[in-house]
């Protein structure tokens, strides 16, 4: 078995495979990781005291104000100018920028990748080939900028919507010029190039297993590349092959046990050293040299590199390593770009922190305002959280899953004020090198959550409560209200509601917790008091940007 027949038989195999274990791991490991999550929330810390409910005190201040609240619907804004969205430039120019340098270093990879054809095809130097193949492979970089900068289903249409005309239009040039090509080649080769990387891309990156995707995809290539190597290697040799099995006939295994204890030794073999390369890659992201998002965008890229490269090894099997250089130089590009355009004297710079509140009851309604918004939030600063069962498996960074598979989960809990404390003073408020901030997770036991919650309120600039599906059986949440009205001036929170939120209750308890909150709330001062809900139409798109300017904009514009 030659080279050529093996990188074109056995690559592709092994990427298959080990994206096919990936989508099913990924969703195992994290309905793992949520279960022993919800668990640890459930149990009571041993060395912190039991939470009690606030006790009420004699007044010692006149009545307030009554409070005021104000309920602003999409609509309300159908007829603000481009100026009132001002407040938005500067997150969505980090948002264009970081775009901008996935893209850079995308046009890179799709031009090393277009030159082997150059050289190996006939007719020499053609511009309108060399257009048609760099549109091709310039398909990775579209997904990269799509990941970046997409919020809603119409600005992934727009965007795909975007490249298939240009690729449409280098298509009908090609076939304009050479007589030679047809249309089913033009699309064929497209499909040929990119299909079969695409369709793997959905197996890690779908909603529910991408937070995780890419580290377990690391992993499952290792694994099932040392199941596959070790076969082949006693394969090639005779003398191996009998020697292995004398062995295996004394130990009383047939031929179907040996295949499976070969498979399974070569796995473990490379899957340790898969195992180490993930703690690397931890290592890399606690030392903030790359953020969750550009995990992401590499291995997209390098899944891309690997298999549009196998293509190439009909001319020559040397040509495999094409893919790789390809990646080296889409990194090379990126990181030059991110560090002039997010300059590193900057880096340093501490953003916000937006503290989010919810109801848990949400469920996956939280992860799909959670995914658009924070997109765009985390341009502008960091995101502090509790961590619930709705986003326990869409927020997991990858220290904290690396942290599960190795047994030290349950460290991360919040078990007393000494630790709390400790853990806020170290908060990561800085940028990572794509310009993005981090979300910090906040996992609590039942005895400790009421605790965090007050500090992250007091250590936050801004809040955004979500209470969409509020009801009187969120008894958590009218807690959360209790302090926010105590503790926070009004100007910093922004309340989310739509349909679902039970609104007459919802007055109600606001009013009866704002007669009763304590004499030194920053609030009580204020001669007209007013609570901010926006009203959420269900757009996630437009719903974020406004929602970003109420929570970015000062208190006299709103």
């Amino acid at each position: 078995m030659n080279v050529t027949t093996v990188l074109t038989g056995m690559l592709p195999f092994i990427l298959l495979v080990a994206a096919t274990l990936t989508a099913v791991a990924s969703a195992f490991l994290l309905k793992l990781y949520r279960r022993a999550t919800i668990r640890a929330m459930n149990r009571v810390s041993a060395t912190s005291q039991t939470a009690q409910p606030p006790t009420k005190t004699d007044k010692q201040h006149d009545s307030p104000p009554r409070l005021v609240i104000e309920f602003i619907n999409e609509d309300s804004f159908s007829e603000k100018g481009k100026s009132w969205f001002e407040p938005l430039a500067r997150p969505m120019r980090s948002m264009r920028t970081a775009a901008a340098g996935y893209f850079a270093g995308g046009v890179l990879y799709a031009l090393i990748l277009t030159t082997p054809w150059m050289i190996n095809s006939g007719g020499g130097f053609l511009p309108v080939r060399v257009l048609w193949l760099f549109s091709c492979y310039l398909w990775p970089a579209v997904l990269a900028v799509i990941f970046v900068t997409t919020v809603s289903r119409k600005e992934i249409i727009l965007a795909v919507s975007l490249y298939i005309s240009l690729v449409l239009s280098t298509g009908l040039t090609a076939l304009y010029f050479s007589a030679e090509l047809s249309p089913w080649e033009i699309a064929y080769f497209w499909l040929f190039a990119n299909a079969p990387a695409t369709i793997l891309l959905l197996s890690f990156l779908h909603r529910r297993v991408r937070s995780v995707g890419p580290l377990v995809l690391t992993f499952m290539i290792a694994g099932v590349t040392g199941a596959v190597v070790v076969v082949e290697l006693f394969g090639m040799s005779d003398s191996a092959l009998r020697t292995l099995v004398a062995i295996g006939d004394s130990m009383g295994l047939n031929a179907v046990s040996l295949l499976v204890l070969m498979h399974t030794s070569g796995f473990l073999l490379f899957g340790t050293m898969g195992w180490l390369l993930l703690f690397w890659i931890g290592r890399g992201y606690n030392s903030k040299n790359f953020s969750d998002q550009s995990i992401t965008i590499d291995t997209l890229f390098l899944l891309f590199g690997i298999i549009q490269s196998v293509t190439l090894t009909f001319e020559g099997w040397y040509w495999i390593f094409t893919g790789l250089l390809a990646f080296v130089g889409y990194k090379l590009v990126t990181k030059t770009c991110f560090y002039f355009l997010f300059h590193r004297g900057s880096k340093q710079e501490k953003g916000p922190i937006l503290l989010l509140l919810r109801v848990f009851a949400l469920g996956s309604r939280s992860e799909s305002l959670f995914a658009p918004f924070t997109k765009l939030w985390r341009r502008h600063g960091s995101i502090s959280l509790i961590s619930g069962p709705d986003l326990v498996t869409a927020t997991v960074e990858p220290h904290e899953f690396l942290g599960f598979l190795s047994g030290t989960h349950s460290r991360r809990f919040v078990q007393d004020e000494a630790g709390l404390e400790e853990r806020i003073e170290t908060l990561d408020r800085t940028r990572d090198p794509d310009g993005m901030y981090r979300v910090n997770e906040f996992f609590c036991h039942a005895n400790t959550w009421q605790m965090t919650m007050k500090k992250l309120a007091r250590a936050s600039q801004v809040i955004l409560m979500d209470l969409r599906s509020f009801s009187p059986t969120n008894q958590g949440c009218l807690y959360e209200l209790e302090q926010l009205l105590s503790l926070i001036p009004l100007e910093q929170i922004v309340f989310l509601v739509d349909q679902t939120t039970d609104q007459n209750f919802l007055e109600q308890s606001l009013q009866n917790l704002w007669l009763n909150i304590d004499h030194d709330s920053p609030n009580i001062v204020l001669e007209n008091p007013t609570a901010h809900f926006f009203q959420s139409s269900g757009q996630p798109a437009r719903s974020t940007r406004i929602l970003m300017r109420l929570l970015l904009a000062p208190p006299t514009s709103r």
